[in-house]
């Protein structure tokens, strides 16, 4: 007798989408939509810890493998996978989920039924990103998620959330316009719309040069690379403290997930070619943007623009392997060590920008107000609070001990394959990241208290606790033992390596 298989990619899509469903059903009642809301999130967080404890790290193959028919003449199917790119973002999507929802426990009055449902349907939309193998299917999850973190920005957002909204939405859609063509160009040529597929199929390099950059096109301003970046900022101090999360945490991560699943195994030879360009706009992003959140006076557009910086190390570290083949550097150690950072860094930093967009939620949840200049001395009536906040910043510096540490360390040692200069730049930027989040926690933290409402602040309670705790511990876990998420993804990587070998 033949044992059922338990799908659980579709699992962890569907089950929050149809959550979502049920959330608004429920009606406005705020502790049954609280309750219900965290019952399918932490349910969905469970169904994907299967991915992980069942997950074959000694195969390049797809696991988890859904495969049916949509439509044969048009070579489209529901196609569902995981390698060791993909499952990792799936179970953080799932677990950051759970903090979202307590985030906005208490916070949420306005249509709560509305917010909740909005984030369960983008959770599993974001999964069905990252377990698409079928090109139109990733395609429409990817548009999908559009939506309900448009509703998010533009409703419960701050005084200026429908130009950030509308900004965040034509920004992203346009960029994709230009990954449908390509999309389209690759069925044409294969007859289906398997990414896999894609990746095999001989494109002379004149061609990939301008596949190469419609999928940057689709995936840079995801990411957001410079000088696609401008609608982040607006779009984090607008957005309530779970958007700003989930852009963060996730959002982001989807651009550089495309690098590795769709740009360099497709078009290789393109992205050697115009390696210099992505490099060239990842040390900008790097350097420029995180002197730019040096001078801000918002705590999230600070912590935005310090997300686009971190953000560029991924770029770059993306975009090594091929720039070392392009230039006919063999040094299988450097291009696993960039992609390893790469991903390392995105994880990492899925955790880190999530804590500290949660700190500052709790303090915007206080006194209603993201200016610094409001602040000072918090530490005095926050203790608890303030060790945490303290915490994150350093994460966020690239302490070592912390995640924020490995991904940045291992881009920096690869770059110097490339080029010696290209590293002293990206290392320089480890001074001005621990500027510009040393100097907000001395005038945020730190000194004597100079505002009598924050003398009256209260310290986190047990909710606060969880999101923080939770987060904190991950940071340090990562940061101190990396192995086993490495390799997790480590046979993906190699694979990914052979097949660009052998393109050059």
């Amino acid at each position: 007798m033949e044992t059922m298989q338990i799908s659980w990619l579709s699992l962890v899509i569907w089950l929050p989408i149809i959550g979502g469903l049920v959330v608004l059903a429920v009606g406005n009642e705020p502790t049954r939509v609280r309750w219900t809301s965290l019952a399918f999130a932490i349910l969905t967080f469970i169904i994907s810890l299967p991915l992980i404890f069942q997950f074959n790290s000694d195969t390049t193959a797809m696991q988890f493998v859904e495969n049916y028919v949509w439509s044969r003449d048009l070579g489209i199917g529901y196609h569902l996978g995981v390698d060791g790119f993909s499952m990792p973002f799936i179970v953080l999507t799932t677990f950051v989920t759970i903090l979202v929802v307590i985030a906005g426990w208490e916070i949420i009055k306005d249509r709560p039924n509305q917010y909740f449902a909005a984030f369960l349907i983008l959770e599993g939309l974001m999964n069905g990103i990252f377990a698409s193998v079928d090109g139109i299917l990733f395609y429409i999850f990817f548009e999908a998620m559009l939506i309900p973190m448009f509703l998010i920005i533009g409703v419960w957002g701050g005084p200026g959330r429908i130009t950030a909204a509308l900004k965040f939405f034509l920004y992203t859609f346009l960029g994709s316009i230009f990954l449908l063509v390509a999309l389209i160009y690759l069925y044409l040529q294969s007859g289906n719309f398997n990414i896999l597929g894609f990746q095999n199929l001989e494109i002379a390099e004149s061609t990939q040069k301008w596949l190469f950059f419609a999928f940057l096109a689709g995936f840079a301003v995801k990411v957001p690379m410079f000088p696609v970046h401008t609608w982040l900022p607006s779009a984090h101090v607008e957005a309530p403290t779970g958007g700003s999360v989930i852009l963060a945490a996730i959002t982001l991560k989807i651009g550089g997930y495309g690098f590795v699943r769709f740009m360099l195994p497709i078009a290789p030879l393109g992205a050697a070619y115009f390696a210099w360009l992505v490099v060239a706009l990842s040390v900008i992003a790097i350097l420029y943007i995180a002197l730019v959140a040096l001078v801000q006076r918002d705590m999230k557009k600070m912590i935005a623009y310090s997300s686009i910086s971190h953000m560029g190390f991924v770029t770059l570290a993306f975009i090594l392997p091929v720039a070392m083949l392009g230039g006919g550097d063999l040094d299988p150690e450097a291009m696993q060590m960039a992609l390893q950072g790469g991903m390392m860094q995105m994880i990492s930093h899925g955790l880190v920008s999530a804590g500290m967009f949660l700190c500052i939620g709790v303090l915007y949840d206080r006194i209603h107000s993201r200016e610094i200049a409001d602040y000072g001395g918090v530490i005095n009536a926050m203790p608890v609070f303030g060790a945490f906040f303290i915490f994150f910043a350093m994460a966020n510096s690239g302490l070592p001990g912390t995640s924020g540490f490995i991904g940045e360390f291992w881009t920096i040692l690869a770059s110097f394959h490339y080029s010696v200069y290209i590293a002293l730049l990206v290392a320089l930027s480890l001074i001005l990241s621990a500027a510009y989040n040393l100097w907000l926690t001395k005038r945020v933290i730190l000194g004597d208290i100079v505002h009598d409402h924050v003398r009256q602040m209260k310290d986190i309670n047990g909710r606060e606790w969880f999101m923080l705790g939770s987060l904190a511990i991950l940071v340090i876990l990562l940061g101190v033992w990396p192995e086993p998420i490495a390799n997790l993804m480590q046979t993906t990587i190699d694979g990914l390596l052979v097949h660009l070998t052998a393109q050059f």
